[in-house]
């Protein structure tokens, strides 16, 4: 369980500055939601939010070096702000249940001296008991620092003045293109340590393609989607293969949200292969994945990754209208809420171009990402804009006052 409250990003590419909802220093910011949808025009950023998760992801598992050249971002040089003097910086602030202590984790990617990417500084902080400033229980300066051994429970760290409580341990890492996390994450003594990266690693990044979800896979089941769905069968087999019962009413439940589509069923194979069948409205035969349109597998994949049984805690998916029909999204934006809720079970980021799913979220659900004159973006919440409002109690949902174009050229209330 756990969720992220606020984020703080600096210097990556067109996102030199900018922070949604509470962080470390911005105590009486209201925390993130559940559901955060992420809205502005094209290339004022949207994509460049989604690929900094990704990053940080990618540096969890190959290391900041190998993260910068990653997935197309073509080096250090590429990512950093144009005329950035100073590193990369993400700030998350974490909260794993409604009465846990928030756990601020810092994270400065710069250049060496031989000019390539390395962990510069890396922190993790709590706060002790409800009040006061947090203590760092992980504090990593290239390489060299120190952790606490224990739970939230001992209540150890160092305070800023210097003063230790509990048992701190000097650390020194081999290599300072890896992230201390990772390899202090993976000893039992550094409890919370582990228990943050757990978070870390259970983020899923979606980006699924119907082409690849066609593919047919070896007959293997998986517990979770990947990227780019092209397991959605196996996923299914799993499903089915943990309980055969509880799968058939998810099928039945999906089935009803989908479009032309009424029935589902699941066919198994000798090799223990498992297929999805589609009955569509007007046809006697079943159709299987393979020939089913963009727009259905699209919608089956987003409603079958809202059923996971063991959900991931942090879903991002960029721009889930693509390839669907406008009337679609705003019962897919209602299901998403819906399947959130309000506990610290799972936390969904979406960036989106389309006011007809936006039109189904609150105004604090909504962030606006603006382009400034100096070719960097800030982003604010809707509801801090000062018109939303006033347009909102007249019944005006936040995604026509989108497409109106009010969000544009409006101050914002301090």
């Amino acid at each position: 369980m756990g969720k992220i409250e606020g984020i703080k990003i600096q210097n990556y590419g067109v996102l030199k500055n900018i922070t949604l909802g509470k962080t470390r220093t911005e105590q009486n910011a209201k925390a993130l939601g559940n559901l955060v949808a992420i809205i502005g025009p094209s290339g004022n950023g949207k994509s460049t939010f989604a690929d900094a998760l990704g990053f940080i992801a990618d540096c969890l598992e190959m290391g900041v070096e190998s993260a910068c050249d990653a997935n197309n971002r073509g080096g250090f040089e590429k990512i950093i702000s144009q005329g950035a003097k100073e590193p990369i910086l993400f700030e998350l602030y974490y909260r794993e249940t409604s009465t846990a202590r928030p756990i601020t984790y810092e994270l400065e990617i710069d250049l060496d001296k031989t000019g390539r990417p390395y962990v510069k500084r890396e922190r993790l902080r709590q706060r002790v008991k409800s009040y006061g400033w947090p203590r760092s229980f992980m504090y990593l300066q290239e390489g060299v620092g120190y952790a606490f051994e224990g739970t939230e429970k001992d209540d150890t760290g160092q305070n800023d003045d210097g003063s230790v409580i509990g048992k701190k341990v000097d650390v020194q890492l081999s290599d300072i293109r890896r992230l201390g996390i990772v390899t202090l994450g993976a000893m039992k003594q550094y409890n919370r340590i582990e228990k943050f990266l757990n978070f870390l690693r259970s983020w899923y990044l979606c980006y699924f393609s119907p082409d690849t979800a066609r593919k047919l896979q070896a007959a293997a089941p998986q517990e979770h989607l990947d990227r780019i769905g092209s397991n959605i069968n196996n996923v299914a087999q799993y499903m089915y293969r943990e309980n055969k019962k509880d799968f058939e009413k998810v099928l039945k439940e999906i089935q009803t949200k989908l479009p032309g589509i009424k029935k589902i069923e699941p066919q198994k194979f000798e090799n223990g292969q498992m297929m999805l069948k589609f009955y569509e409205q007007g046809f006697e035969k079943p159709f299987y994945s393979q020939r089913m349109s963009d727009g259905t597998l699209k919608l089956f994949a987003y409603y079958l990754l809202l059923h996971e049984k063991n959900a991931r805690q942090l879903v991002f998916i960029e721009e889930p209208e693509n390839g669907l029909y406008h009337h679609y999204l705003s019962d897919l934006a209602e299901e998403m809420k819906k399947n959130v809720g309000n506990s610290f079970a799972k936390q969904l980021f979406v960036t989106t171009h389309s006011p007809f799913f936006v039109n189904a979220l609150g105004p604090d659900d909504v962030w606006v990402l603006t382009k400034e004159v100096d070719g960097f973006s800030t982003i604010k919440r809707a509801s801090e804009f000062a018109f939303v409002k006033e347009l909102a109690e007249e019944g005006v949902p936040v995604g026509d006052m989108w497409y109106s174009k009010y969000f544009e050229n409006e101050n914002v209330e301090e």
